[in-house]
């Protein structure tokens, strides 16, 4: 093996054999395993993003499917997978991370342009071939883009509701999150549940088009709306859920089991009625989608966190569709409350950032302190004021 600084330890495909670094995985099992469950759908070519159901920006580990058939961790990629080849798509803040983690079976395009996704794909499938994807992990955007990249070309794009990297992966897959899901105490919200809900139905009364329902994708859109919390997503204060509102009732698709006694008094207090929240299974929100659907309603959803998957449950001429959900966009408006709050945090963040530039100024002469430790130290100051939940993403301490 070539010696290299490890920043640069980068794979060498060229040689025979090739040369791997140490943080390169191995996925030839993965890929074989992966090839075959696709020759028993008759499935040419599968696309795999690194998105959850939810367009999240920030995964939980059980969704990264594509940091595990690939091995590259960034936050940003597609791959496809045909029966002899394997391609990576992904921006240049990555390049040298995927040289790092990615072995020979693997190819790397350097660009995200889905048009140069498509154009690899028309040259690796023939003319009669399906190409597939799992509708419930592309934007609506998204799924167009593709849609347009193969359209008139021969070849069909296939959704496929079963995950062919879920069924590969099986039981090594990390299982789904069980923490509790809490209630937000009052006096961090300024408003309450009921009224928020209030404020959403007045939207639907006053809309030119009087949609009968809106449906929320975004998990911090149903954490917002009904003041609940949870930590299923590392540095995101949110949980796993849909919640489909109309005029008179309210469904929130959420495993019950992990919502607080408070939490669950709290959404429960005014049943039966249309304050009433409704518990339906996670799981559940596309077949109730499909059975509201059939009768004659308007469904109100924002593009931007909708997957393809749940909008094409829903009739063309029943669909409104905005950028974003009404709820997203009562959420960025911040009521008093809201503001208050806001500023105290930042004055307890700041009361932190000042004490670690303190200890810099000693430690640093002394030796003392790497990036990595530094990061570590600021999280621990900031862990010691009060209300701290953790840092919003990981520190980025320095560089060089």
């Amino acid at each position: 093996p070539q010696a290299a600084s490890a920043s640069t330890d980068v794979r060498d495909c060229s040689t025979d054999p090739p040369y791997l670094p140490p943080t390169a995985t191995n996925t030839t099992a993965r890929l074989a395993a992966l090839r075959a469950t696709m020759q028993a759908h008759d499935v040419h070519a599968y696309i795999v993003p690194s998105t959850d159901a939810h367009m999240s920006e920030y995964i939980a580990e059980r969704d990264s499917r594509l940091g595990w058939l690939t091995g590259f961790t960034g936050s940003a990629g597609t791959a496809v997978v045909t029966q002899d080849k394997a391609a990576l798509w992904t921006d240049s803040r990555y390049w040298t991370q995927a040289e790092r983690q990615m072995d020979c079976n693997w190819e790397l395009q350097r660009t995200t342009w889905v048009e140069s996704i498509g154009l690899w794909i028309l040259e690796a499938v023939p003319v009669g071939g399906n190409i597939s994807l799992d509708p419930f992990l592309f934007s609506i955007d998204t799924w167009n883009s593709y849609s347009r990249a193969l359209h008139g070309s021969g070849r069909t794009l296939l959704p496929i509701e079963t995950n062919l990297v879920d069924q590969v992966w099986g039981d090594q897959r990390p299982p789904p999150a069980s923490s509790e899901i809490y209630s937000l105490p009052s006096e961090f919200t300024g408003s309450s549940w009921q009224e928020k809900v209030a404020g959403v139905r007045q939207q639907m009364e006053e809309h030119v088009r009087r949609p009968t329902a809106v449906l929320l994708s975004g998990l911090e859109e149903t954490a917002w709306l009904f003041n609940l919390r949870g930590d299923d997503i590392p540095y995101n204060p949110v949980f796993y859920s849909y919640t489909l509102l109309t005029n008179t009732t309210i469904s929130l698709f959420v495993d019950e089991q992990r919502l607080s006694a408070a939490a669950r008094q709290s959404l429960r207090a005014g049943c039966p009625g249309p304050l009433c929240v409704e518990l339906q299974e996670y799981g559940q929100v596309r077949a109730h989608l499909h059975r509201y659907t059939q009768g004659n309603v308007t469904v109100w959803l924002g593009t931007e966190y909708t997957t393809y998957g749940l909008y094409g449950v829903i009739p063309q001429e029943k669909l409104l569709e905005d950028s974003y959900s009404p709820v997203m966009l009562a959420k960025a408006v911040k009521n008093t409350k809201e503001q208050e709050m806001l500023r105290a945090a930042h004055v307890r963040d700041a009361v932190a950032v000042i004490q670690y530039l303190m200890w810099l100024e000693k430690m640093v002469p002394q030796g003392q302190v790497d990036e990595f430790s530094g990061a570590k130290h600021i999280d621990t100051l900031r862990q010691a004021q009060e209300h701290s939940r953790g840092p919003s993403f990981q520190s980025i301490s320095a560089s060089g």
